[in-house]
């Protein structure tokens, strides 16, 4: 199996055929809840450049590499990005993305042992015009026990414990370009972040 040795700046995971989807990165030692492994970095680019480049209408199924940040830009992982574009989606997973001053940052959830599959919930947004054909388009293959059969969030919300975190979105329907900041490390700016969807 073709492996990727991890970057002089990763040194907790490497990347590897996936049994969920096509490449993912797999923990090199035991990684400590908490701990922050790794920015998701990427070109940063406009709405209209991110639904160009990500038309689902051309796709046979989703596939992207967007993250939505305040400021109403996206970051492309495909263009410039790093090994963290290739962490797939689990509905269990054991990582999270958050989002610090416009960057992204991928951190441990629970301790993650060696060999596994590093993984976070993308948690696509939802609207009132998703369809069944949506649910399909964004079907979910990570093969957990809890697994919701679609990438995109919950239609319920859950309760949410008090914290700092802002959830990010993976983008996939609203894209855009910003200006990265020096992260701050104070808990308070941090905010769950998830991958940006189309639509």
């Amino acid at each position: 199996m073709p492996r990727t040795n991890p970057s002089p700046t990763n040194r907790y995971f490497e990347i590897r055929r996936s049994p969920i989807q096509g490449r993912g990165a797999f923990a090199l030692r035991a990684i400590r809840k908490g701990t922050r492994i790794i920015e998701y970095t990427g070109e940063i680019i406009d709405d209209d450049e991110a639904d160009r480049r990500y038309a689902d209408e051309g796709m046979s199924r989703h596939h992207t590499f967007l993250f939505a940040i305040d400021g109403g830009v996206s970051i492309d992982g495909a263009s410039g990005g790093n090994e963290a574009r290739f962490i797939n989606h689990s509905c269990d997973p054991n990582c999270e993305s958050i989002e610090v001053e416009g960057q992204i940052f991928i951190e441990a959830k629970r301790t993650i042992q060696p060999e596994e599959e590093l993984l976070y919930d993308y948690g696509y947004a939802r609207t009132s015009a998703t369809t069944p054909e949506d649910e399909a388009f964004y079907r979910c293959r990570c093969g957990a026990a809890t697994c919701r059969g679609t990438i995109l969030a919950d239609a319920k919300p859950r309760s949410r414990k008090p914290a700092a975190k802002k959830r990010v979105t993976k983008k996939v329907a609203s894209k855009k370009p910003a200006s990265k900041k020096p992260a701050s490390r104070k808990p308070a700016s941090k905010k769950k972040a998830s991958p940006r969807r189309k639509g």
